[in-house]
């Protein structure tokens, strides 16, 4: 098997079939094999995979396993040389896994490939950064993301120099759209299971660089992306109090900071 596709799915069972359906439209390969890993999964999502996708490898399970353990359970189950990670908001477009397939076979110390994503109003989502440093939370949630340092310090964070438009090498890639190699992945392992919800794509493609794997943002290949922003926006006395994915991404934070406290950062050229 050439290719593994894991779908990521979580209470949305209509942009799943949107996504599937992409996939089906828009890849023109014919060696692959699609797995959907869904959490907390709830009857519609059961009948849609059932009724309208029988062929698909289908993983539910009662409980909430976050995106890295949904990743995980789909690595275990896939068989293909390439693996490549889609959340359930993804609609593929026409010869984007095709590009990003092409680029990674003919770059051996590539580890990590992902897109360029859009929203479906066509407009530029990022999905490239650098590596986050405590100060990145502090001025992310904090009245001191105003001043001019900070929004110096988040510039760079967010890449903004870079117009985006060519290929680079970067820190890390958001999880909702990544292409790797299994043997890769067998070097470098499967999603940390500390983090359930949040920084789990940016401490692995962190083992990649350490295992001496480039991470490559490719615009060459566009994606299409639903993205909710579901603990960004507000200062973090509002959000704190009121949204508790925010409690989860700092208690991700927190942990990936211990991980790799005293570590210097891999360089990523």
């Amino acid at each position: 098997m050439e290719l593994s596709i894991i779908v990521t799915s979580y209470k949305n069972p209509e942009l799943l079939r949107l996504c599937l359906t992409s996939i089906r439209k828009n890849y023109t390969g014919t060696d692959y094999e699609l797995i959907v890993a869904d959490s907390a999964t709830e009857e519609a999502t059961e009948m849609l995979m059932r009724e309208d996708f029988p062929e698909i490898v289908f993983i539910p399970s009662q409980e909430n396993l976050g995106f890295g353990g949904l990743v995980r359970k789909g690595c275990e189950k896939s068989t293909g040389k390439f693996i490549l990670i889609l959340n359930g908001d993804i609609l593929i477009k026409k010869n984007s896994i095709e590009i990003l397939l092409d680029y990674i076979k003919n770059n051996l110390d590539v580890g990590i490939v992902g897109p360029q994503l859009l929203g479906f109003d066509e407009k530029f989502q990022p999905s490239s950064f650098r590596f986050y440093t405590p100060l990145t939370i502090v001025y992310r949630r904090t009245f001191l993301g105003k001043f001019g340092f900070a929004k110096k310090h988040l510039d760079r964070f967010l890449m903004q120099e870079f117009d985006h438009t060519s290929i680079k090498n970067v820190d890390w890639l958001m999880g909702s759209a990544l292409l790797t190699k299994r043997e890769a992945v067998e070097k470098v392992g499967l999603l940390d299971p500390q983090f359930k919800m949040y920084f789990e794509d940016t401490d692995w493609c962190r083992r990649f660089w350490e295992n001496n794997y480039r991470v490559v943002y490719n615009p060459e290949a566009k994606i299409y992306h639903y993205h909710g922003k579901g603990s960004a926006g507000k200062s973090i006395l509002k959000t704190l109090a009121s949204n508790r994915l925010a409690w989860i991404h700092i208690a991700s934070a927190l942990k990936y900071f211990k991980k790799y406290a005293g570590k210097p950062l891999p360089k990523n050229n």
